[in-house]
């Protein structure tokens, strides 16, 4: 077997075993859930039914409850679909890229990756949706057959592209989500004891049995997945900029938007992770799974992805003065010394310099820090979607009509609103579903886990301890069925009959993890 560099750090700590990482991720789904959680929940709760009451409001008396007039007709919307849009990327990132260069500290923070990737864009949908004035006018965008005459009154708007680009980025998201999941309902299947979560996992596991063809049958799907999942990192967030790059508003109207949109993604994204994996670390006791090393690695693409989206900050500074148009560089100089300064210096203090404290290894180590500045950096993006769409509207070509934009109590409404309801689903899923990989995290046991790789020559005799006879099925990939055979076996003896049935069911997962 290939053995991690003894350099590394490991990835997995404390003297675990295949049984330990089974009972620490499936401990908060199959207990009752902590007080803080209820907390959490009820918090979340609250603050999602005020914001889907002030959408519903909306709805029922018209988009002019917004603050916008006739020369900031784009706000806080468009602000918050694209800064949601943004948060859903890191977790096609995690998931596809680092999948496909095996890096094996994904494993710690793929899942709630996914996740997060699937609520962010059902919080950024929302917006187009509201933005077209109506919701039950929302087949306007889609090619339906022309039976009304002019039908696709929208249907060249560049809003289109993103119904179609986002469609397929949440479908591909949630179909590598799901699959990813397969096994470890499968383990809960076995585990559960009430008739109903048995039968929910049941259903949600596909019949999967840990046999040799579904193992490869899982790996080859999640590569094809991570394959198709790679560009549209890129094309997703390349298409929202072109929102705003195929306009001839002075601000809006350069080529630099799409590579600058898709850093300051990632950045973001990364960012709103680690947030929610520290949280997650605490709450329920992953201290042994997810540590400094993670948060290290996640640190230092946050500090790169910080640098790119800071050079082309200065680049557009750059070109607006080099181009010698009159309009273009007003904006630039209006943004930052204009009535909307104090947006563009928090995104500039929040996006450049935050992300290059992350030079000094004790603060990228630090997980206090760690968690103040992936808040910070988030509330940063926030004002650079801001500054862009509201300090380039507000003061057009003409000075007759330029205009200021106060958000009203709708504006903000939604947009807190739409934070509760993403942490409502968060919290959902880490209730009822696990929130690390099981059989992923079983993989780099012996090759990154802490008491192998202090003991090398020991390892063996730790597991036998702890498993007796059953460690020979353990110490492979362990499929869901050898592992409630484990279980079965600590909780009481089989009679000589489960035995046999046992040796069978480990002698088919041992082929399986062979391979």
């Amino acid at each position: 077997m290939h053995k991690e560099a003894a350099i590394r750090e490991p990835l997995i700590l404390g003297h675990k075993t295949y049984h330990d990482i089974t009972e620490d991720i499936c401990r908060p789904i199959e207990d009752k859930a902590p007080r803080m959680w209820y907390i959490l929940f009820s918090i979340a709760l609250i603050i999602g039914l005020y914001g889907v009451g002030c959408i519903l409001y909306l709805l029922g008396t018209g988009i002019g409850v917004w603050g916008l007039n006739k020369t900031v007709n784009w706000a806080w919307d468009i602000t918050n679909f694209v800064w949601w849009v943004g948060i859903g990327h890191a977790g096609t990132l995690i998931s596809a890229v680092l999948l496909l260069f095996r890096q094996r500290w994904r494993m710690a923070i793929n899942r709630s990756a996914e996740a997060m990737t699937i609520f962010a864009v059902f919080m950024a949908g929302i917006f187009p949706l509201i933005h077209m004035g109506r919701l039950w006018m929302g087949y306007f965008v889609f090619p339906l057959p022309n039976q009304f005459g002019s039908l696709w009154v929208n249907f060249n708007s560049p809003l289109l592209w993103d119904v179609f680009a986002i469609s397929t980025y949440l479908s591909v998201g949630f179909v590598f989500w799901y699959i990813g999941l397969i096994p470890d309902f499968a383990t809960l299947r076995d585990r559960a004891k009430k008739p109903v979560s048995k039968k929910m996992y049941s259903i949600l596991s596909f019949g999967w049995s840990g046999r040799a063809k579904h193992w490869n049958r899982f790996e080859l799907v999640s590569l094809v997945l991570a394959g198709l999942a790679t560009p549209l990192v890129f094309s997703v967030h390349s298409i929202v900029s072109f929102d705003f790059a195929t306009s001839v508003i002075p601000g809006w109207h350069t080529t630099i938007f799409p590579p600058y949109f898709v850093a300051g993604a990632v950045f973001s994204g990364f960012a709103m992770v680690q947030t929610l994996m520290l949280i997650m670390r605490k709450a329920m006791n992953l201290e042994a799974y997810i540590h400094t090393r993670h948060v290290e690695y996640m640190n230092i693409v946050i500090m790169v992805t910080g640098s790119i989206v800071g050079t082309a900050y200065i680049t557009e500074l750059f070109i607006s003065w080099y181009s010698g148009v009159e309009y273009e560089g007003y904006a630039f100089f209006n943004r930052a010394t204009g009535p909307y300064w104090w947006a563009y210096w928090s995104m500039m203090t929040c996006n450049v310099i935050s992300p290059q404290l992350m030079w000094f290894k004790k603060l990228r180590r630090s997980l206090m820090f760690t968690f103040i500045i992936s808040i910070v950096v988030n509330i940063g993006m926030w004002f650079e979607r801001y500054v862009i769409i509201v300090t380039s509207l507000h003061r057009d070509y003409l000075p007759s009509a330029w205009s200021m934009h106060y958000p009203s109590n709708i504006d903000i409404g939604i947009y807190v609103g739409t934070i509760g309801l993403f942490f409502v689903f968060f919290l959902l899923f880490a209730r009822f579903f696990p929130v690390l990989p099981i059989a992923e995290l079983k993989t780099i046991l012996k090759i990154s886990g802490e008491s192998y790789k202090n003991a090398p020559d020991h390892h063996h005799g730790h597991d036998d301890h702890d498993h007796g006879h059953h460690a020979h099925a353990e110490e492979k990939h362990n499929a869901p069925a050898a592992e409630l055979k484990a279980e079965e076996h600590t909780s009481e003896e089989p009679s000589s009959d489960e035995s046999n049935e046992e040796n069978k069911s480990e002698e088919g997962t041992t082929d399986s993890e062979e391979k």
